[in-house]
């Protein structure tokens, strides 16, 4: 961390420190408490078991980081996403939940803290070295934001045409790949205008074209958002897919608390500008907190 961040966060967790916050600081002080001591009960099992020693690959790490425009957005935010894992971002709207998103890609800055991916810090970065880390992380964005001038094969290919040097063959080969991963056939699709395409396979061709450069993350912004049950399934079972088949690390910003339950490895609930719990759906679902249990409404 630069000095002139390290000091911020210095005054900002100051700040933070007076009466009405005492308990948000106790939460984020035992998150951290408990990211580690996870890290150590797998350290000491795996001496158990006799099995090499390695530290768990963090992919995507947050280190206590804040963010303010008119008002404060996020404070103090901490947490870790380990290679292969779904962290889903769960809170109330206007929470700050895709703002997390757009700092792990680096349209924002933090005003404090450490936004690191795939082991550098993102901020730290020139304009070109983030875009080439960018190029390693996929985006499916709420509206699936499909060029409607373009057709899903255009659409697909455009990373592709733009970040890669493969030929108008391989590139073929790639979109059909993608379309065949996520259940389009694409001889009936390719051709095809967004416009012509029903919101859940709107929602699929924009996986696609996440997945076209084959990322090592991938991001989602309310991808289940606007679909009927049987869709939300489908787009929840595509990103477990990816977790099985390709060990794709992923984060999720998600209202859908029943996908979020399905598809997570662990949920980050923010709520005032913090993240109030990280842990397993099952923790999650078992915490006695009354705001916790409150937000899941008895799930």
């Amino acid at each position: 961390m630069s000095p002139d961040n390290e000091r911020r966060a210095t005054d900002r967790r100051d700040a933070d420190r007076d009466p009405e916050n005492v308990d948000t600081e106790r939460v984020r002080a035992a998150i951290r408490r408990e990211i580690l001591a996870d890290e150590a009960e797998e350290a000491r099992e795996a001496r158990e078991a006799g099995e090499p020693q390695q530290q768990p690959h963090a992919v995507i790490r947050l280190t206590d980081v804040s963010l303010a425009f008119d008002r404060p957005i996020l404070s103090g935010v901490s947490f870790i996403v380990y290679e292969g894992e779904t962290v889903a971002i769960v809170g109330e709207s206007g929470t700050g939940k895709s703002t997390i998103l757009k700092l792990i890609l680096r349209l924002l800055t933090a005003d404090s803290g450490e936004v690191c991916v795939l082991g550098e810090d993102i901020e730290q970065l020139t304009y070109e070295e983030a875009l080439r880390t960018r190029q390693a992380m996929g985006m499916v964005f709420q509206g699936s934001a499909l060029f409607d001038s373009l057709t899903v094969f255009e659409n697909i290919a455009y990373p592709l045409r733009e970040h890669t040097s493969l030929d108008d063959t391989e590139i073929e080969q790639r979109v059909r790949e993608k379309l065949e991963f996520v259940d389009l056939d694409p001889d009936q699709v390719m051709d095809l205008a967004p416009s012509e395409l029903s919101g859940g396979m709107k929602k699929r061709v924009g996986l696609a074209r996440g997945l076209a450069a084959n990322p090592k993350i991938m991001l989602y912004d309310e991808p289940t958002s606007g679909l009927d049950p049987l869709t939300t399934g489908t787009i929840t079972n595509l990103i477990m897919k990816l977790q099985r088949d390709l060990n794709v690390t992923s984060v999720v910003v998600t209202h859908d608390i029943r996908s979020a339950f399905r598809m997570a490895s662990k949920i980050a609930l923010l709520h005032d500008r913090h993240i109030v719990f990280f842990g397993s759906p099952e923790e999650m679902a078992a915490s006695d907190d009354e705001y916790i249990q409150t937000f899941l409404g008895g799930y």
